[in-house]
């Protein structure tokens, strides 16, 4: 443990900020996982709807800098991709 004042509050805030960050990382991730389960059986405005919110989720966690802008960019794309395919499937 740290015996500076300065390096106890400077442990103190980087716990605090990976907690934050953990909850939100998290919440992306079952934003993701909401998306998939829906995919499988749901209607399909219920899927764009998930889309959209985890999309969005996606988004606010690289603006925090959790993840990096091509990770989110990435994840959004992959998410995009397989939401479209298996829709188009469904509908054919």
């Amino acid at each position: 443990m740290a015996n500076h004042k300065s390096a106890i509050k400077r442990a103190k805030q980087s716990e605090a900020r990976r907690m934050r960050n953990r909850a939100r990382k998290t919440r992306m991730k079952n934003a993701i996982k909401d998306v998939m389960e829906v995919l499988s059986g749901g209607p399909r405005e219920t899927v764009e709807a998930r889309l959209k919110k985890a999309i969005s989720i996606i988004d606010k966690t690289a603006s925090k800098k959790v993840i990096h802008s091509n990770t989110a960019s990435r994840k959004i794309s992959r998410l995009t991709l397989r939401v479209n395919s298996i829709l188009a499937k469904q509908s054919s």
